[in-house]
């Protein structure tokens, strides 16, 4: 094995099968691919379901693999639910993330873009609908307070000790949940792909984040999508600083690359064009998630 700049490196957002979208490449391949590779680990992400069971299987199939399991608190398991976050804790979840394909913004994008700027997720909403089910938003707030099954949330993830994903979470209930979350003790919150074209943040927020102590996530699938220019998600890498981000691929899709390829892709490119030092990347692939995940 050829070592790499991605060797040891951890991707916290890999979208891998079973699912209930198509997708490339089961939880069994994705990790005999970061043991090929040289990488570390990763994360299970399904936007429907807790993926910690899998992540279980992952580990006792290929135990130079660490996978990690994931919640995200769509419809499907109840919205912002804290029962279901609390078995969540008990089953060894690592990440527990806001709602994403079910926020009010993420809801109507669907039927306000054309079909090909809607993303990959949106025929979901679309069955839905055509079925007859009420797309009901998953809220956190109500009148700019949050609800108080969100502070339910937030006291179970400082009790398992898990990271917290804000989702596609509004810019105003993004700093509303992450204030509260380091009043409820979560030591650990990623701001979900802050440079996405659909849910992203403006730096002036993201610095107001930062002060709370939070990752910004930046996921290679915006750029090689084409949905997010290259240059401004490393104007935003730049001002930030590297050493506050972590960088994941978002990536599943069966016309898209593995996370491996996308994600060493994405990192040759910050040192050969962007002016980035291969310690510089390591620290948005390597230190930071391994920090986080406490691996």
């Amino acid at each position: 094995m050829k070592e790499s700049i991605i060797t040891g490196a951890y991707d916290l957002h890999v979208h891998s099968a079973p699912d209930v979208l198509p997708r490339r490449f089961d939880d069994f391949d994705m990790a005999q691919r970061i043991i090929d590779t040289g990488m570390a680990g990763f994360a299970i992400k399904s936007h429907y379901f807790c993926t910690a069971d899998r992540a279980k299987m992952v580990n006792k199939m290929f135990p130079a693999c660490h996978a990690f399991g994931m919640l995200w608190l769509n419809n499907s398991v109840g919205g912002i639910n804290p029962f279901a976050v609390e078995l969540a804790g008990r089953a060894g979840t690592k990440i527990v993330g806001f709602p994403t394909v079910d926020t009010e913004n993420s809801i109507n994008r669907v039927f306000t873009l054309p079909p090909e700027k809607r993303g990959f997720w949106a025929s979901i909403i679309v069955d839905m609908k055509n079925e007859g089910f009420t797309l009901q938003p998953a809220n956190v707030s109500k009148d700019g307070k949050l609800l108080p099954e969100t502070h339910e949330v937030l006291e179970l993830i400082a009790k398992y000790d898990m990271i917290m994903a804000t989702g596609h979470l509004s810019v105003e209930d993004c700093l509303l949940v992450t204030k509260a979350a380091r009043e409820h003790k979560v030591d650990r919150i990623i701001c979900t792909h802050v440079s996405s074209a659909a849910s992203g943040y403006a730096v002036e927020y993201q610095k107001e984040m930062l002060k709370l102590g939070c990752y910004m996530e930046h996921t290679t699938n915006g750029v090689s999508s084409g949905k997010v220019p290259y240059k401004k998600m490393v104007g935003q890498i730049k001002e930030i600083g590297i050493e506050h981000c972590v960088i994941n691929t978002d990536l599943g899709q069966p016309k898209n690359k593995y996370p491996d390829e996308g994600l060493l892709e994405f990192c040759t490119r910050l040192v050969e064009e962007s002016g980035f030092s291969e310690t510089d990347v390591r620290k948005a692939i390597v230190d930071n998630p391994k920090a986080l995940l406490n691996d």
